[in-house]
């Protein structure tokens, strides 16, 4: 528990030498009290699936693109109190509900995609879908820097997006980025399960990928938030269950950025890691060795001392220290970046 009601954080900065379709369909936008329009939209991407999307624009011409990817078992529809706050920053976000999560597996209104299941999901189909979401994003904001977000699961991918080494088929869009973002990464579990059970799970996930099992996440691990935990364990779109091929492949990946993919990150990409010291979901010492291990010119560790695993539903304002962290770092990428702001980058989606 916490000793005080002080909110502290430790940084560390280390400065070193697919077919993409148009979205016509299924499109509506949203006013928020005292904060402009989002637009709600399916689009298709990879294997024709269709994903929800939402997108936050502010009024003004925004300077910088967010592409969010969010965790394990959850939905973008949990960050609408988090997003928003890049607005006033001039910030716009896209965000996706990812294959096998959120609307995209469980909309019952007819338009997600007659083979999407929750669950069904792989490593290799969320890099395809994260290339997807980031070329779709360039197309619709034309002529601003775009960075790449992600939380837990979604962090774990979005350093594993970017570490898959030059002769990657994704590399032409990890080139165009201008940083990385990644909010209490999956690398490792904090508590990691047993070996034996992950190696079962292994071999069995070749045969029933998408074989639903139990994957029960404490809720009051999330946040010292009450009702933000109540909340999550009152969301229909959340479930205490993966796919044997996601849940392999989420835990296997993320080792290996520590013992493989962090030599492949690219030297001139920067890259923001944050964590909170009390996490009991996701490993903040593992973030810490992923950080001490890469060699980008540009790197930052931000790790709020006693946070838990979700700081985008922290209490004491530690949501919006994360939100200022996260356009801290944006900021000082844009005074190095040399692509104008359009006068117009309202998106379209």
């Amino acid at each position: 528990m916490f000793k005080t009601r002080l909110w502290t954080t430790i940084s560390r900065t280390g400065v070193q030498g697919p077919v993409v379709s148009s979205p016509k369909i299924f499109t509506r936008n949203y006013t928020m009290s005292a904060v402009p329009t989002y637009t709600e939209s399916w689009l298709s991407g990879p294997q024709s699936t269709q994903f929800y999307t939402r997108t936050y624009t502010p009024p003004s011409p925004p300077r910088a693109l967010l592409v969010a990817i969010h965790g394990f078992a959850e939905h973008i529809g949990r960050y609408s109190h988090f997003h928003p706050l890049f607005l006033q920053y001039n910030i716009a976000v896209f965000a996706l509900d990812q294959r096998g999560f959120g609307m995209t597996a469980q909309d019952r209104q007819g338009k997600k995609s007659k083979n999407s299941a929750y669950g069904k999901t792989s490593w290799k189909e969320q890099m395809d879908d994260i290339d997807w979401a980031l070329t779709h994003a360039r197309k619709a904001f034309s002529g601003i820097p775009i960075f790449l977000m992600g939380h837990s699961m979604g962090g774990g991918e979005v350093l594993g997006f970017v570490t898959q080494g030059v002769n990657s088929p994704h590399q032409t869009t990890v080139s165009s980025l201008a940083g990385v973002i990644a909010t209490s990464p999956l690398i490792t579990q904090t508590k990691p399960a047993p070996k034996l059970l992950r190696w079962v799970g292994g071999k069995a996930s070749s045969f029933a990928p998408h074989t639903l099992i139990p994957a029960t996440v404490v809720a009051h691990d999330l946040s010292r938030d009450p009702a933000s935990n109540e909340a999550y364990l009152k969301d229909p779109l959340v479930k205490q269950s993966g796919s044997l091929r996601g849940l392999h492949d989420m835990l296997t990946h993320g080792e290996i950025l520590l013992n493989a993919y962090y030599k492949e990150w690219p030297a001139a990409l920067p890259v923001l890691l944050v964590h909170g010291t009390e996490d009991k979901v996701t490993s903040h010492i593992a973030t810490q060795l992923f950080y001490d291990k890469i060699t980008a010119h540009s790197k930052k560790l931000k790790l709020f001392e006693g946070g838990f695993h979700e700081l985008q539903n922290e209490p004491e304002r530690v949501k919006e220290n994360l939100a200022n962290e996260i356009v801290t770092f944006v900021e000082a990428q844009l005074t190095n970046h040399e692509v104008p702001v359009a006068s117009n980058q309202r998106s379209k989606m």
